[in-house]
């Protein structure tokens, strides 16, 4: 169980820093033209952002916790060696999750990039 919440929670951490940095950066992007509304809708999508972000750093450290705790009983049942592996294995889980989402993110990027490239080489059609 304490690994799949450390996937989740980690996955969860991860989705909002990126959405709050997507917001963050729309509002500091924002064209002095823009509607004071589109300005407030902005600022509250930040703040709502913000809180959750705060309530998923929350998450982790009751799963840091929770962690050392299950550390603790696996040491009692586990040699050192398995013990030792055990506890890579969670340090790496984190790593690699966060490794995956940063390749994701970039395929995504090169993927749209390459369908605006593409459709900026096509020859325009006739109307």
């Amino acid at each position: 169980m304490f690994i799949g919440d450390l996937d989740k929670v980690v996955n969860l951490l991860l989705s909002l820093s990126g959405r709050l940095a997507r917001v963050e950066n729309a509002l500091n992007n924002l064209d002095e033209n823009a509607s004071p509304e589109e300005r407030q809708i902005l600022v509250e999508k930040q703040k709502l952002l913000t809180q959750q972000h705060e309530d998923a750093k929350e998450l982790k450290e009751n799963l840091d916790r929770r962690e050392r705790i299950v550390f603790d009983i696996l040491a009692s049942y586990l040699s050192d060696e398995s013990l030792a592996d055990y506890e890579h294995f969670v340090k790496m889980k984190s790593a690699l999750i966060i490794e995956q989402r940063e390749l994701e993110d970039k395929i995504k990027l090169g993927e749209e990039q390459l369908k605006c490239l593409t459709e900026s080489l096509q020859p325009e059609r006739p109307k």
